[in-house]
């Protein structure tokens, strides 16, 4: 292996920031521990001239959200002519918005709940679905602004305008049909399918909190579900990571009815920066699968030099 400097982007300015740093500060540790010299990047907006002054061989994108994931940064480093690890400014375009990803998966085959975009405002007229119903932003990760409405109508008939939500954060929302049942998610590295989780959120559903507070979501692997239901999302996972174009790791999450097999699967979103934090899923799967923490992190870079 020949050592490279190479530059970590984290933090920056999304509602992610906090995961941002600790997946930063994990992989610049790991890559150090590999014999590479490391620039840790805090992200600003002089960024560019940052980049410019420490002349890396390659630059180890492990920011999330906005503008790391939406392909900002991503067509940033096209134009300085930096190879970057992680999917590149087309497909980050598509992945970070769930309507995009929607059209672009759906005419394939590849089963996602249905549902549409609505301007916040109306949900203080009418429900735009019947209960109970998900409501969420376009383009955030990490279950950022996610709001269950349910039936008995714990936000109001019709929402309220002062109840807190993601209705007051932003003026579009995606609203889907709630789908009963149990959380799954696969990890693709490469052009391979690790495996599948079930998350289990010791309490509510399994929103930014759960997924980043230690003890407050059980992760059980591999998920004890039917086969048939493995080798679907990790079939399906494959596939949309392909189709979207994906590079270096991506993770697929589901939404699956058990009452209803595998028509009850549902893919909800494709993650392109999906975190690298201690309690983060990707890491965990590859562990359980012989592959240490350094050794991922050295094959996302492998795969961003080649």
């Amino acid at each position: 292996m020949t050592p490279l400097h190479v530059a970590v982007l984290m933090g920056g300015w999304s509602a992610e920031r906090a995961v941002s740093l600790m997946s930063g500060a994990g992989v610049a540790d790991a890559l150090e521990s590999l014999g590479h010299r490391v620039t840790r990047i805090d992200m600003d907006r002089d960024v560019a001239p940052r980049l410019v002054e420490a002349r890396p061989d390659i630059v180890f994108n492990a920011l999330h959200g906005t503008p790391g994931e939406d392909g900002s940064v991503q067509g940033m480093l096209d134009l300085m002519g930096l190879r970057y690890t992680h999917s590149g400014l087309a497909t980050s375009v598509i992945a970070i918005d769930k309507a995009l990803t929607k059209q672009t998966l759906v005419p394939h085959g590849v089963p996602m709940p249905g549902g549409r975009i609505v301007r916040s405002a109306e949900l203080f007229e009418d429900d735009p679905l019947q209960r109970p119903y998900v409501v969420k932003p376009v383009n955030e990760g990490s279950s950022v602004g996610v709001a269950i409405v349910t039936a008995d109508g714990n936000y109001g008939r019709p929402i309220g305008r002062d109840v807190a939500g993601p209705w007051q954060d932003f003026d579009e929302l995606l609203a889907e049909p709630f789908i009963r049942g149990r959380e799954l998610t696969t990890a693709v590295l490469g052009d391979r399918a690790l495996g599948v989780t079930e998350l289990r959120p010791k309490s509510g559903f399994y929103d930014y909190d759960a997924k980043y507070t230690d003890g407050m979501t059980e992760h059980v692997f591999p998920a004890a579900i039917p086969d048939v239901i493995t080798e679907a999302c990790r079939s399906i996972a494959l596939r949309a990571h392909r189709l979207l174009g994906c590079r270096g790791t991506s993770r697929s999450d589901f939404r699956w009815d058990d009452e209803q097999g595998v028509d009850g699967l549902f893919l909800l979103e494709v993650n392109t920066q999906p975190g690298m934090t201690p309690l983060s899923l990707v890491p965990e799967q590859a562990r359980h699968l012989g592959i240490s923490y350094p050794q991922l992190v050295q094959m996302i870079i492998d795969e961003a030099i080649a």
